[in-house]
């Protein structure tokens, strides 16, 4: 599943269409009818929340997109035709975008977007997150902070890859109660979060080995521990098991178990 930095990255590809009175259609007809709602409408906003992208149309109207397991957004070049199974095309002066197989693409009044970014955590990747509020979530949560990283309520855009990176990172194990991983780890378990979330929005995906060209690095080889047989930095077999009801990936040497 895509997590928060290709939303984040999704929106600053579509943010040169700001501005621009948009040609709103879906190829493959199952936006169709709202489509044709906001066709011709101005894009006034592009915001990326955790998982989630609204889309500013007019002054009523959101888009709001979540790309679920195999959702992504398609640069089209000039003259090009839609392809067929498009959910929605958005054409503006700046640019033709398509988005594919997302698993949730509809149009949403103020007050019904405003409910969707409720509902999520602070998320690290925005300059207006609430890194106190995520803390403090993280730090009383009743459960494995392996569990609260992925609970979109609590942080906003971590999905797996980054859970398992993140807390290898501090050396907690994601079974450890939230209550038990002290203050200062949870400090520093957030600015690794934004770190790592910043830089794979630059680089257009995860890597958190150390090389001289990250974007040179094969994708299996690309994580410390995340579906890794042996821990990039220590050698030891990583232990593969479910928290929180997703596969995670610890190295027990530098992760403890509790």
């Amino acid at each position: 599943m895509p997590e928060g930095h290709t939303v984040h990255r999704n929106a600053r590809d579509l943010a040169p269409l700001v501005g621009d009175r948009l040609r709103v259609s879906s190829p493959q007809g199952r936006f169709g009818e709202e489509a044709a709602q906001v066709d011709g409408a101005p894009l006034g906003s592009v915001e990326a929340w955790g998982k989630h992208l609204l889309l500013g149309l007019g002054d009523t109207r959101y888009v709001h997109v979540h790309l679920g397991m195999r959702g992504t957004w398609l640069p089209r070049p000039p003259g090009e035709p839609p392809i067929a199974s498009a959910r929605l095309r958005i054409e503006g002066a700046a640019g033709t975008w398509e988005l594919v197989a997302p698993s949730t693409c509809e149009l949403l009044d103020p007050p019904a977007a405003a409910a969707v970014v409720a509902r999520l955590g602070p998320d690290p990747l925005r300059r207006d997150a609430d890194r106190e509020a995520a803390l403090a979530a993280l730090g009383r949560g009743r459960t494995a902070i392996g569990a609260l990283l992925l609970d979109q309520s609590v942080v906003a855009g971590v999905g797996n890859v980054f859970r398992a990176e993140a807390l290898h990172a501090v050396g907690v194990h994601p079974r450890t109660p939230g209550p038990a991983v002290e203050r200062p780890v949870l400090d520093r378990l957030w600015d690794v979060l934004v770190a790592m979330m910043s830089r794979a929005v630059e680089d257009g995906r995860i890597v958190t080995v150390d090389a001289p060209d990250r974007l040179a690095v094969p994708e299996a080889e690309a994580r410390r521990v995340y579906k890794q047989v042996h821990c990039r930095d220590c050698g030891a077999d990583v232990v593969v098991e479910q928290v929180g009801g997703r596969t995670s990936y610890a190295c027990p040497v530098e992760q403890p178990a509790p």
